[in-house]
């Protein structure tokens, strides 16, 4: 199999809170060519680097917003989470854990620091990554999966490592959460000169954010901690080797290929899709949750 390139390297832009709780920087969509074309299914990636939050009897987060026509993913490596949704959901994302939330035809939704966590405040680190959906599933029925570490599929590298699988398949092993479309998600956590193989279609847009540490990909490119490299689409196979512990979040799926229209937290079709979403909105049509 031929050697799947790196086409670019982003370094992390400047960052902005999201409410008051999310200090991200945002790699997708971006100008550096991580548009949500190129990078589709990926529409967004919001990236909390690693920030030391101050103790407050408040929590820190976003209040209740909609969602519609995608699906929101949030991988938390330092800190907790706690969310509520309009259709009665709700929980806390633990260190390690992953909420992937179905937002489909529609939920209001809000997000904070969880209660005990903000007490004492700490280092809080996150990713955010929203997946399209497919046309014919945007209007499906709102859920979540709740993906707790100890229920992620890990693949035993020896003394390379490990990957957590979180969707899609490493080395004929697949993770726990169901998708709409063809979608790998994981993370490699590799020793001080550890070395993993990755191996997804040409077609598939791919990409690796490096959340601790620093690596080599494919022997010759430098990628240093909070970067995000992204891949050609030619070639399947590549290798990723840790010049110190690290963490790298891995992603690959196959584009939809269908139009995105995207205005604020809606992201669907054509613009009267768009306008229906905010008619319903206004209507109450995503039910109630009190901020």
């Amino acid at each position: 199999m031929a050697v799947k390139k790196v086409e670019i390297i982003v370094q992390p832009g400047p960052a902005h809170f999201v409410g008051d709780g999310f200090r991200v920087h945002n790699f997708i969509p971006s100008g550096q060519r991580l548009d949500m074309k190129r990078m589709d299914p990926f529409i967004m990636l919001d990236y909390n680097s690693k920030f030391n939050f101050g103790p407050t009897s408040t929590p820190r987060g976003v209040g209740v917003h909609p969602h519609r026509g995608f699906e929101t993913v949030t991988i938390a490596y330092q800190g907790k989470v706690e969310h509520h949704d309009s259709a009665g959901g709700g929980g806390i994302i633990g260190q390690g854990d992953v909420q992937w939330m179905t937002a489909a035809s529609g939920v209001l939704h809000k997000e904070f620091h969880e209660r005990e966590w903000a007490k004492n405040g700490g280092i809080f680190q996150m990713v955010q990554l929203w997946v399209n959906l497919p046309a014919k599933d945007k209007m499906s029925t709102p859920q979540y999966q709740a993906i707790s570490n100890d229920n992620m599929r890990k693949v035993d590298l020896g003394k390379n490592g490990i990957v957590e699988i979180i969707a899609g398949n490493y080395q004929g092993q697949k993770g726990p959460a169901t998708t709409f479309s063809p979608v790998h998600l994981m993370n490699a956590k590799l020793k001080s000169g550890g070395k993993a193989e990755f191996n997804f279609p040409a077609n598939f847009n791919t990409g690796a954010l490096v959340i601790e540490g620093n690596i080599m990909i494919n022997g010759d490119e430098k990628v240093s901690t909070d970067h995000f490299a992204l891949f050609e689409n030619e070639g399947e196979t590549f290798t990723i080797e840790a010049t110190e512990e690290s963490i790298v979040l891995i992603l690959s799926g196959e584009p939809l290929n269908e139009p995105i229209v995207p205005h604020g937290p809606f992201v669907m079709n054509t613009k009267e899709e768009i306008h229906q979403a905010f008619d319903d909105y206004n209507n109450g049509k995503f039910g109630f949750l009190e901020d």
